[in-house]
């Protein structure tokens, strides 16, 4: 399954071409990334897909030299978790 990007989004598929998984953000400031949504279909869940949709993100963010609002509440767990995601975080 291959992580793919669509407008304000990352998703995957499973091998039969349905949207499986998705993460979605918005542009709340000029150079900040606010993650809103992430789900992944509980059939399944436990592939790490979150991880990886999330993943996609911080790559996005850094590549553009962004910041990020983990607004969703995954997305903030994994920022609570994660010590090397802090330096990419967005505090107001």
């Amino acid at each position: 399954m291959k992580i793919e990007e669509g407008q304000d989004r990352y998703f995957v598929k499973n091998d039969s071409g349905q949207e499986i998984g998705e993460i979605t953000y918005s542009h709340p400031y000029k150079d900040v990334l606010s993650i809103d949504h992430t789900y992944v279909d509980p059939a399944f869940r436990g592939h790490h897909l979150a991880g990886k949709l999330l993943q996609a993100v911080v790559d996005k963010a850094v590549k553009e030299h962004k910041k990020i609002i983990p607004a969703c509440s995954y997305a903030k767990i994994q920022f609570e978790r994660k010590k090397e995601y802090q330096d990419i975080q967005y505090f107001e």
